[in-house]
C-alpha cells in the first residue's frame, strides 16, 4: 500500500517537472524574454560606466577635468575602476575605451583597450580609481590601434591641469602629449602612469562589434552600434558645450 502511494507521488513530481520544463521552453513568456533582451552586455556596461566617469571628473570644480580641455583634445581614453596595487612600488590594471576626434570634428566609435603595468609612485595599499587620459593629437590613439604604446616612453604623460584657474585660462595648451586625470577613494598621493602599456582588447571589440574588424575601421568607419555609443558622444559634446551656453 505504502509503495503504491510513493509511486503516485513520484508520478506527480515527474509530471510537475515536465510542465515546468515545457513552460521554460515556451516562447510565450514576454516578461522573462524581455528581461533577457534588456540586459546589457559587458561592452555596453563599460561604455555606460565610462559616461559616468567623464561626467563626474568634469563636475569636480577644484580637482576635475577642465571641459575647455575637451575642446582641444584629439583623443580620449576612459578607464572605470582601474585596480591600483602597491607596496613600495605600484602597478595597475584596467579595462576601458579610447576614442579619436575625426577630421570632421566628430568623435569616433569607442575602441576597447587595456591598461597594464606601470607605477603610481611610492604608495602602500590596494584600491580602485577612475582614470581619464586626454590626448593632444590623433597619432597617440592611432598608435594604440596599430599595436600598443608605453606611457612615458612612446608618449609623454603628465598630470593634467585642474581647478578653476585652468578652466578660466584663455590660452590653455597641452604641453604633454597625454594628460591624466584620476578619481579614487582613499589616500593615494600623486599619480604617475609612466611605464603603463595601452593595448587593444580584441576579445572585447569582437564581442561588441562582431569579429574581423580592424581597430582602424572601428575608429574611422561608421558602424552600427548600440544606443549607448550615441549617449557617450552626446555626453562629451554636452560637456564641451558648457562654455558656449
Amino acid at each position: 500500500m505504502e509503495s503504491r502511494f510513493i509511486k503516485k507521488d513520484w508520478k506527480k513530481i515527474f509530471l510537475s517537472a515536465g510542465l515546468v520544463f515545457c513552460f521554460l521552453l515556451s516562447p510565450g513568456r514576454p516578461e522573462i524574454s524581455g528581461q533577457q533582451k534588456a540586459t546589457p552586455g559587458p561592452g555596453e556596461e563599460r561604455v555606460a560606466r565610462a559616461i559616468e566617469v567623464i561626467k563626474e571628473l568634469a563636475s569636480l570644480k577644484e580637482e576635475g577635468l577642465p571641459v575647455r580641455l575637451l575642446e582641444k583634445a584629439e583623443g580620449l581614453a576612459i578607464f572605470p575602476g582601474v585596480v591600483k596595487a602597491a607596496w613600495g612600488l605600484g602597478g595597475q590594471y584596467g579595462r576601458g575605451i579610447v576614442m579619436v576626434r575625426r577630421k570632421d570634428g566628430q568623435w569616433s566609435n569607442p575602441l576597447f583597450i587595456d591598461l597594464i603595468g606601470g607605477s603610481f609612485g611610492w604608495q602602500i595599499g590596494i584600491q580602485k580609481a577612475d582614470l581619464v587620459l586626454v590626448f593632444k593629437n590623433r597619432q597617440g590613439v592611432e598608435n594604440i590601434a596599430s599595436s600598443k604604446i608605453t606611457l612615458g616612453a612612446d608618449m609623454s604623460v603628465a598630470a593634467g591641469p585642474v581647478g578653476r584657474s585652468a578652466e578660466a585660462s584663455t590660452d590653455l595648451e597641452m604641453e604633454a602629449e597625454i594628460y591624466s586625470y584620476s578619481k579614487s577613494k582613499g589616500l593615494f598621493a600623486g599619480i604617475s602612469l609612466k611605464g603603463g602599456t595601452l593595448r587593444v582588447n580584441k576579445e572585447a571589440n569582437n564581442a561588441f562589434y562582431g569579429s574581423g574588424l580592424e581597430p582602424s575601421k572601428i575608429l574611422y568607419e561608421n558602424l552600427k552600434t548600440p544606443v549607448i555609443v550615441i549617449r557617450l558622444h552626446q555626453t562629451i559634446e554636452e560637456l564641451s558645450g558648457k562654455l558656449k551656453r
